[in-house]
């Protein structure tokens, strides 16, 4: 039996919890906490701050901003409004937020500070109050769009996967009873905002009337740090990538002292999990319960795995589970030893902003095979998208930005290793004459990319290696790449 209440849009939730718990802490940022109370007034205020700025319903509002209790009731306001908030890291450089403004057609780009063309919480900040005049939510639709999340694209192009109030509501409300979330609870938000590992962050703890409590993205892969705020904070449940656990592990002391006392949940998901790293943290952490989720953004969480005290002796891989909720995940070709993931469900998502709606069943490009136990087991990908501590990277969109640079004339990018060995490596063909450098490169790629793209290493060729059919091999770039296989990359 449900837990909680299935409410209908993402809007009600901080309204009802701010009503049942009005002092009851909703977001914590460093040293400022925000009750519900508070939270829900100044959802109100710059609901109010941005319609005074044209923000009608179904707008889309970029936010270019740091994670802060702004940001969040910044969210809640777009929501209320009727309108769409697209999050966008601050290590987004300028054209790349751009891209994404005009790819979306946004209203308004909110950012931290001034901007040319954009408002800054500053002047949102600076519309009159009018507390006796509350905001009514303008009444989304449960199948109204609230929030784009934009991806890595393979045409070189962000692309936006646009996540409607039932998508996100039909995992929040199964994964609050999944980890029985309360409202003395308190959740880490490790993830960016516009990543959506943290939409349970945030959504599940207003759903339970918790706190979240913000990871700085300074913190982000700080290992003594992190585990401090693990710790010091007192957090409950614990939701990132495998890659900040790992680290937390090898660098930050995480198992070298007692489990925390408060920790009684740890989620993982967005890449795999070395079996012999969550077989450590699984026996370090025994009263933990412990889950493996999985999904791309396009269905957020489709499946779940709880590894148990079982799984200690586990060999094979750790299983990515069964499906979760009201969603079905199948392996096309049926029958087959290995297979496409196919996940049909409410979490699937509307569809990719500016393209056709999502029609019917979504195919992960993901391939699954079952194991023994009937549990799906990731296997891999059937196209050239990877993941770097978890973000999503089509190499793509990294070549397309290198080709631009005047001295590169053609470019293939690979991700050598995993977890968190994996760099990005770029094989460069110069334009005749040219000999571009790793560090001149670099600096070409944060004028466009987010820095969870920017290469490692470069190395330059005549050539890209081709297969026999006239692509670029992948496999032969790899294996150029590999240090072990073909010497260090080009020095500067």
């Amino acid at each position: 039996m449900s837990m909680h209440p299935h409410p209908q849009r993402l809007t009600v939730l901080v309204r009802d919890a701010a009503s049942r718990t009005p002092h009851a802490p909703a977001v914590r940022d460093g040293d400022t906490t925000a009750t519900y109370a508070e939270l829900d007034r100044l959802a109100d205020r710059y609901a109010r701050a941005l319609a005074a700025h044209g923000v009608e319903r179904g707008d889309r509002v970029v936010l270019w901003t740091s994670k802060g209790v702004d940001t969040v009731a910044i969210m809640q306001a777009a929501l209320r409004l009727g309108a769409v908030y697209v999050p966008v890291t601050p290590s987004n450089p300028e054209p790349r937020v751009r891209r994404i403004a005009e790819g979306c057609a946004a209203t308004l780009v909110v950012t931290d500070e001034e901007v040319a063309g954009h408002v800054s919480l500053a002047r949102l900040r600076e519309v009159p109050d009018q507390p006796a005049v509350p905001v009514h939510d303008a009444g989304s639709a449960p199948d109204d769009c609230a929030f784009i999340l934009y991806t890595s694209g393979s045409t070189g192009e962000p692309k936006g996967v646009s996540i409607s109030h039932r998508n996100a509501l039909a995992f929040v409300c199964w994964a609050a009873d999944e980890t029985r979330l309360r409202p003395g609870d308190r959740l880490a938000n490790h993830a960016p905002f516009n990543f959506d590992l943290s939409v349970f962050d945030l959504y599940g703890a207003f759903h339970s009337g918790a706190c979240v409590d913000l990871v700085p993205a300074a913190l982000a892969y700080a290992p003594e740090a992190l585990t401090e705020f693990l710790f010091e904070r007192e957090i409950t449940v614990w939701y990132s990538v495998p890659s900040a656990l790992q680290l937390m592990a090898s660098d930050g002391g995480l198992l070298d002292k007692a489990a925390p006392s408060s920790l009684r949940v740890c989620i993982f998901a967005g890449e795999p999990f070395p079996l012999a790293d969550v077989l450590r943290l699984r026996a370090g952490w025994p009263a933990v319960r412990m889950f493996n989720w999985y999904g791309p953004t396009e269905t957020n969480v489709c499946t779940s795995y709880e590894v148990t005290a079982r799984d200690l002796d586990r060999t094979r891989p750790l299983p990515i589970g069964a499906a979760c909720g009201l969603d079905r995940v199948w392996l096309d070709p049926p029958g087959a030893d290995v297979g496409e993931v196919v996940v049909d469900g409410p979490t699937v998502m509307l569809g990719y902003w500016g393209q056709p709606r999502q029609d019917g069943p979504y195919r992960t490009g993901d391939l699954g095979r079952i194991g023994s136990d009937g549990n799906l087991e990731y296997v891999g990908r059937r196209d050239h998208m990877v993941k770097v501590r978890g973000h999503r990277v089509e190499p793509g969109e990294i070549e397309t930005v290198l080709t631009a640079h005047p001295a590169v004339a053609a470019a293939a990018v690979v991700v050598v290793g995993a977890g968190l060995s994996a760099k990005i490596h770029a094989v460069v063909v110069p334009v005749d004459g040219q000999r571009p450098t790793t560090l001149g490169l670099k600096a070409h790629c944060a004028a466009h990319l987010p820095s969870y793209m920017m290469i490692d290493a470069m190395r330059l060729s005549s050539e890209l290696p081709r297969t026999a059919n006239g692509k670029v091999d992948r496999a032969g770039l790899t294996a150029m790449c590999d240090p072990k296989a073909a010497g260090e990359a080009v020095p500067d």
